[in-house]
């Protein structure tokens, strides 16, 4: 009698994989064909929300409100920081000193320009998947071998804890947003 309960249990769940298996896509095509793409947008704005993105890619209006027409389209390229007076402020392990609109900082790093994260080729607009993948995952900028490390504040190593499946719809999202022109400018020495 044991034998047969033990072959009925088996036989249950050869059928119970097979029949999930047969729905299950069979690949990474096929498992993001089956997000559409207004989904994948939308959780991908989700986490960009959620993730503060915004503080410091989008520049603002009235120092706080990400401006819509230039949502995370970076530091302001025209935007000039003013001359630091007091250097011993950003000597390590003081302080660090950012714009009033958060999208630049300086630290014992020098000064960093958070990105132009928008479609155009001043941005993300040039960039593939992996490229986007290896920059979150490895803090490598533009997802390049042989590159710099992306700098302070950004939280690469926070992010890189994300799944395939968010990675990719946040790069969804920022592909989907209105390319803005914006050549962010590189990043400056620290001062001694």
């Amino acid at each position: 009698m044991k034998q047969i309960t033990f072959a009925a249990i088996g036989a249950l769940i050869i059928m119970t994989l097979a029949y999930c298996a047969q729905d299950a896509p069979q690949n990474v095509e096929e498992t993001k064909a089956t997000v559409s793409s207004a989904e994948m947008v939308k959780r991908g704005e989700y986490l960009i929300t959620i993730g503060g993105c915004n503080d410091c890619h989008s520049p603002k209006i009235s120092g706080e409100i990400p401006d819509p027409d230039r949502l995370l389209s970076g530091h302001p390229a025209d935007e000039k920081l003013p001359a630091i007076s007091d250097k011993k402020m950003i000597a390590p392990g003081q302080w660090a000193l950012c714009s009033s609109g958060l999208t630049a900082w300086v630290g014992p790093w020098g000064t960093s320009f958070a990105a132009n994260l928008t479609p155009d080729d001043t941005g993300i607009g040039n960039w593939t998947e992996a490229q986007f993948f290896k920059a979150i995952r490895e803090g490598k900028l533009k997802g390049l071998d042989g590159t710099r490390p992306m700098l302070p504040p950004m939280p690469w190593f926070n992010f890189a804890k994300m799944s395939d499946e968010d990675l990719r719809a946040v790069f969804v999202y920022l592909k989907s947003l209105k390319p803005v022109k914006n050549a962010v400018p590189n990043p400056l020495p620290p001062t001694t």
